[in-house]
């Protein structure tokens, strides 16, 4: 089970974070310790190295339940519901830019008592990751970058990211058409691919027609163009905690920018994951964990 903790974002915008494994035990006497919804101390727990997990574009912290869980033997892990996904506020006339983002894990962590801590972000949560670090090196003590490309994609992919939500054929009679049309029908799928299907089914919500996404399509497309037009390896480079960038074979990091990531970075390291997408951790989570094992163990031996 995971529990809930509510965090107070940028702007004052909620977030839900979801914290993996036993409850932390604390001091009773520790009066200073942030409190989870019933009023549980949520410092840190029994001196293990926090994790926060953060999730991309569309995604919502659930999706790293198997990840978590398996972090949290070792590890305080806690998955973060950003702005305007999951179970956090969706404020219509809020702020999705690049800046709210990475002010609310900031303050996701100094609220959850988990830095310095290690930052493992899939995509547009990794970008934000990389961000803060280079913001608050004091927070992040580790980096995992999982396919998330560092150079600018331009006008042109947002005006497909466009055309692609108006071709969803929402809203979906069932959890199984929603698990079709990702993972067969959608025309972005070159072959079919189950795990897909069961990301997408994680984000819909029944409502009385049918199953809608639980997030806003033009709140996604908001906070995407504050990103596809700018490079951003210059925060790469200002990164100096270790930092590993992962990508699946045929995901939407290609080799040549990844390895070029590595070498930016003052404390790069590199890893790939055979028969995985962009959704690694989803396509092949023994592989995926396989990969970034070694590079969280390294961090805690070091």
């Amino acid at each position: 089970m995971a529990r809930r903790i509510d965090v107070t974002g940028a702007g004052g915008v909620r977030l839900a974070a979801w914290e993996f494994g036993d409850p932390p035990k604390t001091d009773r006497t520790d009066h200073t310790a942030p409190v989870d919804r019933s009023g549980h101390s949520a410092g840190p727990a029994g001196g293990l190295p926090g994790v926060l997990l953060l999730h991309g574009l569309m995604g919502r912290a659930s999706h790293w339940a198997p990840t978590a869980r398996w972090l949290a033997a070792r590890h305080r892990a806690v998955a973060l519901d950003q702005r305007g996904h999951g179970r956090s506020d969706k404020p219509p006339g809020g702020a999705y830019t690049r800046e709210a983002y990475v002010e609310d894990v900031e303050a996701a962590l100094e609220q959850l008592g988990l830095g310095p801590a290690v930052l493992i972000g899939h995509a547009m949560g990794a970008l934000t990751a990389w961000q803060l670090a280079a913001k608050r090196p004091d927070l992040v003590r580790g980096l995992v970058v999982c396919d998330m490309r560092a150079s600018a994609l331009g006008a042109a992919s947002q005006h497909t990211w466009t055309e692609w939500f108006r071709a969803w054929p929402v809203p979906f009679a069932t959890l199984a058409d929603v698990r079709k049309w990702f993972g067969e029908d959608d025309p972005w799928v070159e072959r079919p691919n189950p795990a897909r299907g069961e990301f997408y089914a994680e984000v819909m919500a029944e409502s009385p027609d049918g199953w809608r996404p639980v997030f806003d399509a033009e709140q996604m497309l908001r906070s995407r163009e504050t990103w596809v037009y700018d490079a951003h390896w210059e925060e790469l480079a200002q990164v100096r905690c270790p930092t590993l960038v992962v990508r699946g074979l045929d995901g939407e990091l290609g080799r040549a920018e990844a390895q070029e990531m590595v070498r930016v970075l003052p404390h790069g390291q590199y890893a790939e994951v055979a028969d995985a997408g962009h959704l690694v951790h989803y396509d092949q989570p023994e592989a995926w964990r396989a990969a970034i094992e070694p590079f969280l163990d390294g961090l805690r031996d070091g």
